[in-house]
């Protein structure tokens, strides 16, 4: 659906006709492919539903061997067809709609029509089309261990065998006199060589590299077996790993670090070179597989310079809807391939006014509405972006992020990590939360979201100048991200930047908004408004409380900022209103074990979260669910009664 959508809008801006990199204006088709018990899931549906709506140059095509592994269609579809279920989707004289084809697999001729005048009704009318390729086979089953003899009758095994897509193929070319049997035995058996040969060929070059390092290996564990007293358990690991008839680079690793082990109190120089080894080695497998999680280009996030905001002497105050109003403004006058799109984002504005006009000054096509649909949102950002585009897809709520995790996380955060950065989607999930009375739109579930997108940055700014930052470096970078922003800070006062598409937050860079001497208090986010509350409380009492906004949570505190306050006040506490356990068990891993911040400690460290459930509704079930200012004073009153009782007295 994005790669499609973004066909839409490379043909309907004429401003991107002059970005030819990925388009020749919009005359491209995008092709999809499913089985058809796929087809029972919720995505598919909501995938043709949108391609429907959005009216975009995409084709997609559903396999159907009438099972999903042993389970029969019956079980799977409506009528046992997802064309005949899909049916009301079918194009009208409206104009609306999907083209349908349905094909038999088997049938080539019909299959080459078929797609030929379909996809060129598709690209010159830019309308969806649906391909149902019916009466497919299954030559082999889907696993060996779902082998389809297990479930399938001799009849329809028989049939399977008959109408083999290899077998019908084979034929045609016979009846139509385009080759003979006996030139298809010799071109079949002449393939069938080269494939083979091509496989073997393709196995010893992996096997090559691997198998010289185990020379260069045995040569240090020979060395070591003359040098430590346990030189027949060395000799032994030498002999298993020489053993092995396709070794894998894991074995090699495996063997060298047995080898110290058994070396482990011994001064042997081999011992040294096979540490050298494994040092050295490490930064090339960690290169191989886990490089690139995020980009480690030149337009990387990381790299975008700092730039502060500057204010007029008169800075206007406004509300922090205007503000981001006025940011994205800014950017969308800046940069062509800049769109939203989202519920309620175009004709209002989106719900809290944070785009309000813009669609009216920009047009519809950089500012669009949307169903509720929050997958497929995701997913026309994710195809646009590969294609060269620079989406800001909205998610309403946080807790709505639930319906399109999947996507971020299986496809949104692999991107680079998967390609080794040979494949870039830079998209910008905005999204509002924290901060709201009621079960269902007060959500903060941060652990979650830490879990499933490592290889997007988490974006947590407390006001919407911080936002409008984070907007403004995200849109200079080809990294992807959340922004969150504070969903009770739309209508809050704050100063209007003169630089306000232009000034940036670098990430994983703390700001403390307070210093104190005696506790640390980190949070983020709409918590920093309620800590500084409960810090004005504890300092009636000479309680002084250092307050750190840790501004995002990926990355995390680059330069060590937060162990540093920790090493000046020696105690610490970890605030946000996740569930326990979550984004502040996060948090205080990165402080205490990462930065290596336990050292400092005098006093145990504490989490003040939210209660393990959703907020309670109203501002009683919001006061008793979450942490407050009271909490705040309560918490860091216990830590400091603890140190000195004598000082502070307990009286809660």
């Amino acid at each position: 659906v994005g790669l499609a959508y973004a066909s839409k809008l490379f043909r309907e801006n004429t401003a991107l006709h002059q970005f030819t990199q990925f388009s020749d204006k919009g005359n491209e088709v995008a092709f999809g492919t499913i089985g058809n018990a796929s087809t029972s899931e919720g995505l598919f549906f909501e995938a043709v539903n949108a391609a429907g709506v959005l009216k975009i140059p995409m084709v997609i095509s559903i396999w159907d061997d009438e099972y999903g592994i042993s389970v029969p269609a019956k079980y799977q579809t409506t009528k046992e067809s997802i064309s005949k279920a899909l049916a009301g989707f079918k194009i009208d004289e409206s104009g609306s709609g999907f083209y349908f084809h349905i094909v038999k697999g088997w049938d080539y001729l019909a299959l080459c029509d078929a797609y030929r005048k379909g996809v060129a009704e598709v690209r010159c009318h830019h309308q969806p089309a649906l391909y149902h390729i019916t009466e497919l086979t299954q030559p082999l089953g889907h696993s060996t261990s779902g082998s389809h003899e297990r479930y399938k009758s001799p009849e329809r095994l028989k049939w399977e065998a008959e109408f083999d897509c290899n077998r019908k193929m084979r034929e045609w070319m016979i009846d139509s006199h385009i080759i003979s049997s006996e030139s298809l035995d010799a071109l079949e058996k002449e393939n069938n060589e080269i494939v083979n040969e091509a496989k073997a060929k393709a196995w010893e070059a992996f096997l090559k590299p691997i198998k010289n390092e185990i020379v260069i290996v045995g040569g240090f564990l020979n060395e070591l077996s003359t040098q430590c007293s346990l030189g027949a358990e060395v000799v032994a690991v030498k002999t298993e790993l020489e053993s092995l008839y396709e070794p894998m680079q894991r074995d090699v690793f495996s063997a060298v670090r047995k080898a110290v082990r058994l070396a482990n109190i011994e001064a042997a120089p081999a011992k040294e070179k096979l540490k050298e080894w494994i040092a050295s080695n490490c930064d090339r497998v960690d290169k191989e597989y886990s490089s690139h999680l995020y980009s480690e280009s030149k337009e990387s996030a990381l790299l975008v310079p700092e730039v502060k905001p500057v204010y007029a002497g008169d800075a206007h105050q406004v509300n922090g809807s205007q503000l981001m109003v006025a940011c994205f403004d800014a950017a969308f006058a800046r940069d062509a391939k800049i769109f939203a799109i989202g519920e309620d984002i175009g004709k209002i504005g989106d719900v809290n006014k944070g785009m309000d006009g813009l669609q009216e000054r920009f047009g519809e096509i950089r500012i669009t509405d949307t169903g509720i649909r929050e997958a497929t949102i995701l997913g026309q950002g994710i195809g646009a972006g590969l294609r060269g585009l620079r989406p800001i897809v909205e998610i309403q709520y946080l807790d709505y992020l639930l319906y399109a995790l999947q996507g971020m996380s299986d496809d949104l955060a692999t991107t680079l990590w998967r390609t080794a950065g040979g494949q870039k989607a830079p998209v910008i999930v905005r999204t509002r939360g924290h901060r709201l009375e009621g079960v269902w739109h007060s959500g903060s579930p941060m652990g979650m979201i830490l879990g499933a997108l490592r290889g997007m940055y988490i974006l947590t700014p407390r006001n919407m100048t911080q936002a409008a930052g984070f907007y403004n470096t995200m849109l200079r970078s080809d990294d992807a991200a959340l922004i969150i922003e504070v969903l009770n800070g739309y209508r809050l006062k704050e100063s209007l930047p003169t630089n306000i598409g232009e000034f940036t937050v670098p990430l994983g860079v703390p700001e403390v908004l307070k210093e104190g001497s005696d506790v640390t208090l980190v949070t983020y986010g709409a918590c920093c408004r309620i800590a500084a509350d409960g810090i004005t409380e504890l300092e009636k009492f000479g309680i002084s409380v250092e307050l750190i906004d840790v501004q995002s949570l990926l990355p995390f505190d680059i330069n060590g900022k937060i162990a540093q306050s920790l090493k000046k006040t020696n105690r610490i506490v970890f605030m946000d209103e996740d569930v326990p356990g979550g984004a502040t068990a996060y948090m205080m891993q990165e402080v205490l074990e990462k930065q290596v911040g336990y050292q400092y400690l005098d006093s145990k460290p504490v989490t003040l979260t939210a209660k393990p459930h959703r907020a309670a509704y109203g501002s009683d079930g919001d006061y008793f669910s979450k942490p407050n200012a009271d909490d705040v004073f309560k918490v860091i009153y216990e830590m400091m009664s603890e140190s000195e009782p004598g000082k502070y007295p307990m009286f809660l």
